[in-house]
C-alpha cells in the first residue's frame, strides 16, 4: 500500500498534475510530479499522505514513464 497516482490530469514534456491517492486511508489530493525513473521508484514511495501519515509498503511498484530515459522531449 502506498500514495498511487490515481490519474494524471496534464503532463508538459516530463512534468505533470496529477491527482494522488493513499491506498491507506483512500485520501485524494492534487499534486505535481517528474515522469522520471527515480519519481516512480524513489519519490513516490516516500510519500507521507497528508491525512493518516503513512507512506508506501515493502508491496509498492512503480509505474512506467511515458517516455524513455534517453529520449529528450
Amino acid at each position: 500500500m502506498t500514495m498511487k497516482i490515481k490519474h494524471i490530469i496534464s503532463q508538459h514534456r516530463r512534468d505533470f498534475q496529477a491527482e494522488y491517492e493513499c491506498e491507506h486511508c483512500g485520501h485524494t489530493y492534487q499534486d505535481y510530479g517528474y515522469d522520471d525513473d527515480n519519481f516512480h521508484r524513489n519519490v513516490i514511495p516516500e510519500m507521507v499522505c497528508p491525512k493518516c501519515g503513512k507512506k508506501a509498503g515493502a508491496d509498492y511498484r512503480p509505474l512506467a514513464t511515458k517516455y524513455p530515459a534517453w529520449q529528450e522531449v
